[in-house]
């Protein structure tokens, strides 16, 4: 009987991929924090991993088309692209940059507390698959 890595690991592989690309959004924001008219970014995770879900389960996700040959493609993945939403300012600045250093701190932990769960997840589904294979 053949083992399906992607039964066995669920959408958490998935949710590493978008919470890494999360962590570049959200250090961007932190290292334009002093840039002038800077408009802070985040990635909208819920809808993203809906639609990496519906995707999994045979409904196929929308995707980005260039219209003109001079259309360059998203910095982020096309498919998170439409997810990458701007952030509405608690206290805007004078010069118009959005980032507020604290708050985009606290996404950043969070974030990196959910990348570590997912991961550690998948850690202990390989352990078991190990031992299973194993016969322990």
């Amino acid at each position: 009987m053949a083992i399906s890595f992607d039964k066995a690991l669920g959408i958490h592989e998935d949710a590493i991929g978008l919470r890494s690309k999360r962590a570049e959004v959200i250090a961007n924001n932190i290292a334009n924090a002093d840039t002038p008219n800077f408009q802070a970014r985040d990635i909208d995770f819920k809808s993203v991993l809906q639609g990496v879900q519906g995707a999994q389960q045979n409904q196929a996700p929308l995707k980005m088309v260039n219209t003109n040959a001079t259309h360059q493609d998203a910095v982020i993945h096309p498919d998170y692209a439409a997810e990458l939403l701007f952030r509405t300012p608690t206290q805007p600045s004078v010069d118009g940059n959005t980032v507020d250093v604290q708050e985009e701190m606290a996404r950043y932990t969070e974030n990196a507390l959910g990348y570590q769960a997912s991961f550690d997840f998948i850690n202990r589904k390989f352990k078991g698959l190990s031992s299973a294979i194993k016969g322990n």
